[in-house]
């Protein structure tokens, strides 16, 4: 990372809250929280914003909101996201072969899944890849294949929400790629 974080035993009482909020499920503070230590108000916010967007109560599946996360992240070129995100897929069910051809060509992925999952990254590869030109109908085509308004709320958040913490990760500097067994669920912030 380019800029100087806070260790953990230099934390002030708030930070502190924070960091031990995130090492109570998994066990020690990720680089994006570190990202924001030096202002303790903005770990916080990310982190209730990461427990919002991971947690939306909508008929999107866990794969569903992997499939927009993975997209997003291989579309910004944000390797450190996407390893994470790999993590997760592989336990969705997704082959080596299957996560390569989202990571390189999502649209031509997307003509291999269910008509519900194209649509998504459709929606998703349209809203990271030219986000002025989204209108009414591409909310329209998500309609039409099965998904009510909660469902694109939450497919939007989640997509906008890897769009900026792809932009601190590699603004920052965070370049590192997570280990295989890294327990990605567990990332995920107790509400």
């Amino acid at each position: 990372m380019w800029i100087r974080s806070v260790p953990y035993d230099d934390a002030d009482d708030e930070l502190r809250r924070h960091y031990d909020r995130q090492r109570e499920t998994l066990g020690e503070v990720t680089e994006m929280t570190l990202a924001g230590s030096l202002y303790p108000r903005l770990v916080g916010a990310r982190l209730e914003l990461y427990a919002a967007t991971e947690r939306c109560p909508s008929a999107l599946t866990a794969r569903q909101r992997n499939l927009i996360g993975f997209v997003t992240s291989a579309l910004n070129g944000t390797v450190h996201c996407m390893s994470q995100v790999t993590v997760k897929l592989r336990a969705d069910g997704f082959s080596d072969e299957e996560i390569a051809l989202l990571g390189t060509d999502p649209a031509a992925a997307a003509d291999a899944l269910p008509e519900s999952e194209a649509a998504l990254l459709r929606y998703t590869i349209d809203l990271t890849t030219r986000p002025g030109e989204i209108g009414e109908g591409d909310v329209t085509a998500l309609r039409q294949a099965g998904f009510d308004d909660l469902a694109i709320l939450d497919a939007n958040a989640h997509c906008a929400h890897l769009n900026y913490v792809n932009r601190v990760v590699t603004g920052l500097g965070i370049q590192t790629v997570v280990d295989p067994d890294f327990a990605a669920y567990d990332a995920i912030p107790a509400d």
